[in-house]
């Protein structure tokens, strides 16, 4: 029975921490969406692949980093401040694309909005590769 009891221990911060991991993601699902300049959910809700998979790159590109936060952080005050580093870097990292994809005379949200697939397996597969550079980052 102690041994259960040891073993159960530990949910209070198996909880707080999935709690807000989940909060975190929210929050970035949303501020991402409102910050570029095409409407994600708008897009998806008439079928746009080329958003859905964007904005699902973008998600997992973030989640990666947060995962990896999750594995090393040592208090819940330092999973948040790494959480913020990790969102800041993928909301970054859409702006960079963006502006790459401007200097060449082209619209990045205009390419999503008209369902051009390309530029969003591109925005997806930067992002995911952020990620993972990002969660290798943190794992010091």
């Amino acid at each position: 029975m102690d041994r259960i009891a040891l073993y159960l221990s530990g949910l209070p911060l198996f909880f707080l921490y999935l709690v807000t991991a989940v909060i975190l993601l929210s929050l970035f699902m949303v501020c991402y969406s409102r910050l570029t300049p095409h409407h994600e959910w708008s897009l998806i809700r008439q079928g746009n692949v080329a958003a859905s998979v964007a904005y699902g790159g973008s998600i997992l590109g973030f989640v990666m980093p947060l995962s990896s936060i999750m594995t090393h952080s040592v208090s819940i005050i330092d999973f948040l401040l790494w959480g913020l580093v990790a969102f800041i870097v993928q909301i970054v990292t859409f702006f960079v694309i963006k502006g790459v994809v401007r200097v060449s005379g082209e619209s990045l949200s205009k390419h999503i909005t008209d369902n051009h697939l390309a530029y969003g397996i591109l925005v997806a597969s930067i992002s995911i590769g952020v990620g993972m550079l990002n969660a290798a980052s943190m794992s010091w």
